[in-house]
């Protein structure tokens, strides 16, 4: 297969080494409006460097990885779609509702595929979790705490180009807990803090939120994030019910010590990042997404699915700007 990679930053550079070692890849063309970041990748992968997006879509790839930066998203998609090209996308498609409708309604018409990198869907831990709920080996789920810190604040000039923490952070938790529970969310209640750092304040987000969902069986969720966690990343989800209780990410990496004597300390080597965290679920997501383009396999992570998450983060930017719970309904549906 000859596949096109648009975007070679931070993981853009890891897409294209994941697809470079893929044994069903044989060529990889790849660009970047930064030419010497693009160079320099394709150096390392054997790629082939070019200088536009259209002259990837043009260079006859069966199909497109898309990792460019976000305000992009919805046009890149929408230009594959129109050149008959299946596209892997990062989230998000866009940092709005409308945005997000229309490159899924150019999807819609040109009848082509769209998966998105909701990576988490591909992690052993967060499948281990959805069979154990599907299953009923937990019984009836009544809690679930979910929680997304990152270790370091972003540069400053990364802010306002985000879409603030629901909708760059958070919006990874409100896709895998629809996808471990099969749940949706009806009503959200939501908070955020930017006693942080100053550059928060001036990009008008926060650098902590915290959002109380209600899902459609009263299955109650907390969901936080932060930007400002020192003792390393840090993803979890722990998922109560009548008959057992389970958490995922919990490992001897965790950035976690406990306050018991005779508790576990902190980690010596914890997670410092994404990347560390969740690369075995990065390679996952694309080896399934060349499966679909090659007809072996159904699309597990359609444009839909980041429509649904998006709006819970927009729900949860509502509830924080009046100070009030918001229902779903609320939101504009499809």
């Amino acid at each position: 297969m000859r596949i096109g990679l648009i975007g070679t930053g931070r993981i853009g550079s890891f897409h294209a080494g994941v697809l470079a070692r893929h044994p069903a890849v044989a060529a990889l063309v790849v660009t970047d409006p930064d030419a010497a970041r693009a160079a320099e990748v394709a150096a390392l992968t054997g790629a082939t460097p070019v200088a536009s997006a259209d002259e990837v879509l043009g260079a006859g790839v069966d199909a497109v990885v898309i990792a460019s930066v976000t305000s992009a998203h919805a046009d890149l998609i929408g230009r594959a779609a129109r050149a008959g090209v299946p596209a892997f996308c990062e989230k998000p498609i866009a940092l709005d509702l409308a945005g997000t409708l229309g490159a899924l309604r150019e999807v819609d018409r040109a009848g082509t595929v769209l998966q998105l990198g909701f990576m988490r869907r591909f992690d052993a831990g967060y499948a281990a979790a959805r069979a154990a709920v599907r299953g009923g080996t937990l019984g009836r789920l009544h809690t679930v705490r979910a929680t997304t810190s990152d270790p370091a604040p972003p540069p400053a000039a990364y802010l306002p180009l985000s879409g603030g923490l629901f909708r760059d952070c958070l919006v990874h938790d409100f896709d895998i807990l629809r996808w471990v529970t099969g749940r949706e969310v009806t009503e959200v209640y939501a908070t955020g803090s930017d006693a942080g750092p100053a550059m928060f304040r001036e990009a008008g987000d926060v650098d902590t939120a915290a959002a109380l969902l209600t899902l459609d069986d009263g299955t109650l969720v907390t969901a936080t994030a932060t930007r400002c966690n020192g003792a390393g990343y840090d993803v979890r989800m722990e998922l109560a019910g009548e008959l057992g209780q389970i958490a995922v990410g919990l490992d001897d990496r965790t950035p976690l010590a406990s306050a018991e004597p005779q508790g576990p300390p902190a980690p010596a080597k914890p997670w410092p990042g994404f990347l560390e965290r969740f690369a075995p679920a990065y390679e996952a997501e694309l080896d399934v997404f060349l499966g679909v383009v090659r007809g072996e396999l159904v699309n597990p992570c359609d444009g839909r699915e980041a429509l649904h998450a998006l709006r819970i983060a927009e729900a949860c930017e509502l509830s924080r700007a009046l100070r009030r719970p918001v229902r779903m309904t609320e939101i504009a549906e499809a």
